[in-house]
């Protein structure tokens, strides 16, 4: 597999982030990135696909339980709150620090950024303060996120029960996976790439998921093939939610 698949070189991977990027695709002062490639053309063949109406939730439970791959749990506090003749309601409170590997989130594209800059180069100390982001906050896709899930499922044509830190994802193999799955990647489509982290997590119950050394999931060969594909959202079960 090494030698029909060569392992890009740190340098290929960094000229990736120049070369394969969209920056300016959309226009300089574009927000949504990829999620332009969602039209009203493609939520409604997405929703052309609905056949049974089940909803499939991809949300793991609100994670307030301390544990070593959730070094900051969630709040989560309900009172009652009495009124007059018996009547009275319920009334809780919500705290979490989202980003990291223990809860499902979706990140913006003010998250991350490098010396070129945030996207489409803007500089992230101009456009980023205390009180929130100027600039690709996540309230530019305020009205929702509605395409085709292509869902891979890596663990299933491995014949494993979970990915491992020495066996990443590569591209190459998300093409074998879909051409297994007879499914085809089309521009606008969210990418769902399944890597069976809960069973990771119940074989290595003290092991801290997402430190620098157990960190399995996708290789950066995979970067090729997401904006190949055109793919608007990428969702993968082993770390957190980018697009």
């Amino acid at each position: 597999m090494a030698d029909e698949h060569p392992v890009p070189s740190k340098a290929e991977v960094q000229s990736y982030f120049r070369e394969r990027r969209n920056w300016g695709r959309w226009g300089a002062d574009d927000q949504v990135g990829a999620v332009n490639l969602i039209t009203p053309t493609k939520r409604i063949q997405a929703a052309s696909l609905v056949r049974s109406g089940r909803s499939v939730s991809l949300c793991r439970e609100f994670p307030k339980t301390p544990a070593p791959n959730n070094p900051t749990p969630a709040q989560h506090f309900m009172r009652v709150n009495p009124r007059t003749n018996a009547a009275a309601s319920a009334v809780d409170y919500y705290g979490i620090a989202y980003h990291g590997t223990a809860s499902t989130h979706l990140d913006s594209l003010c998250h991350v950024w490098d010396e070129d800059g945030m996207w489409n180069g803007r500089e992230p100390s101009e456009e980023i303060s205390f009180d929130g982001a100027k600039w690709c906050a996540i309230t530019n896709w305020s009205n929702g996120i509605i395409t085709r899930g292509v869902l891979l499922d890596v663990p299933k044509f491995r014949g494993e029960p979970f990915v491992t830190q020495d066996k990443p994802i590569h591209g190459w193999e998300l093409t074998e996976i879909a051409k297994a799955q007879g499914v085809q990647l089309e521009p606008g489509d969210a990418l769902i790439v399944y890597g069976g982290r809960e069973a990771w997590d119940k074989a290595n119950p003290s092991a801290i998921w997402g430190s620098s050394t157990t960190r399995p999931g996708l290789h950066a060969s995979c970067l090729p093939f997401i904006r190949d594909s055109d793919a608007s959202l990428l969702v993968w079960d082993m770390m957190d939610q980018r697009v």
